[in-house]
This record gives C-alpha cells, sequence and structure tokens, in this order.
C-alpha cells in the first residue's frame, strides 16, 4: 500500500536518523572516542543504504524513490547498530549497502512470492536488517576493513558467536510473539477483514478519511 503522507514519512525517516546518533553514540554513557565513532559509522551507513537501495531501484525500474530511500536508510541504521562502536567507517559504509540491498530484495520480490503480509515491511527492513547487521558485525570488525577487532581477531569463532546470538534472538522473538498473538486473538480478532482493508481503516473503524480528494 502507498504510504499515507510521503512527505511524512520523510519527515518520520529523518527524525529515526538523527534519534539513532543518541541510540547508537548514547550507548558509549560518555562522549570519547567510541561514541565518536559510532556517531560518525550511525551516519555513513544508512547513507550508503540510501543510496544502495536507489540505486537498485534505478537499475530495475528506471525510477528511483523517496520511499525507497527512506527505506534504504532505515536499513543501514538497523544494520549498523550492533557494530556501530568497533566497524570502522569503511565497513559501516558496506555493511549498511549491503543490508539495504538484501532488504530491497526481500521487500520488493522475495515478500510477494511468499505471500507474507508485512505492509510495513517490519521484518523486511528491521528484521532482516538486523539480521544481516548482525552477522555482518563478525566481518566488519576485521582490522583490515578500519574495525577495532585488535590483532588477534578470529573471524570464524566472532562469526560463529553471532551465528549464534541471531538464532537465539529469533528464537526468543518467535515464542514471544506467539505467546502475544494467542492472548490477543482470545479477545479480539488478529486482522480486519479484507474488504475494510482495502477500503481503508480510517473509514472501517471512525467513518472518516485523512483527507479529502
Amino acid at each position: 500500500m502507498p504510504p499515507h503522507s510521503l512527505a511524512l514519512t520523510m519527515v518520520g525517516a529523518g527524525l529515526l536518523w538523527v534519534g539513532w546518533f543518541g541510540f547508537n553514540a548514547g550507548s558509549a554513557l560518555e562522549a570519547n572516542g567510541l561514541a565518536a565513532v559510532a556517531m560518525v559509522n550511525s551516519f555513513v551507513a544508512p547513507a550508503a543504504g540510501l543510496l544502495a537501495w536507489m540505486g537498485a531501484e534505478r537499475l530495475v525500474s528506471g525510477k528511483p524513490s523517496m520511499l525507497g530511500g527512506a527505506s534504504g536508510a532505515v536499513a543501514g541504521l538497523v544494520a549498523v547498530t550492533p557494530a556501530a562502536g568497533i566497524s570502522g567507517p569503511v565497513g559501516a559504509i558496506l555493511l549498511g549497502g549491503m543490508a539495504s540491498l538484501a532488504c530491497y530484495g526481500f521487500v520488493g520480490s522475495l515478500k510477494n512470492r511468499l505471500r507474507l503480509d508485512d505492509s510495513l515491511d517490519v521484518f523486511g527492513i528491521h528484521g532482516l536488517g538486523g539480521i544481516a547487521g548482525s552477522i555482518g558485525t563478525a566481518f566488519v570488525a576485521l582490522p583490515a576493513l578500519g574495525g577495532h577487532g585488535g590483532a588477534d581477531y578470529g573471524l570464524g569463532w566472532q562469526l560463529l558467536r553471532q551465528a549464534a546470538a541471531v538464532g537465539v534472538t529469533i528464537a526468543w522473538s518467535a515464542a514471544g510473539s506467539t505467546l502475544c498473538f494467542a492472548a490477543v486473538k482470545a479477545v479480539m480478532p488478529l486482522r480486519h477483514a479484507r474488504d475494510a482493508e482495502r477500503e481503508g481503516l480510517d473509514i472501517a473503524d471512525h467513518g472518516e478519511r485523512a483527507y479529502s480528494y
């Protein structure tokens, strides 16, 4: 579905980007070099994600979109979060761009083939972007990419640990979501009827439209 307002979509994406600086850099709990690294990475990774998504759109459809740019920026922000403090800027750029392309491929093609009901692309961008970023953290920590893994850094062992963490997170989220869905379903429907969704929930729930056009 098209967004409610493309202008507000861009405002929201911009607010997310600005807030993410505090989210990543603030995790250092003080204004030090680690916070500065996280700040820089939180700028270059979403920028790379934005350009990668719009570049892919240009190649596939010939028309890069603002909505795609916002989606790519969010994908880059999500992906760089686990690596913000240990990646160098070059690694963050690569991570943001590659995660954005993975999310674009899922949202633009695979999601429809799997017939997933994810209207806001929460899994396609946040979920998949987080998985790509968590796995990719093992690579961008390499000193060769400017990472802070140290001279004795072991890629294989760290990659195994990152993959295990992703697996535990998926299992925890699946179990928690199942319980929450079951609790909600016990007291109310999990979704509206298809006709109500097609007509728009402004009409179905409130009997009015946000805009007169």
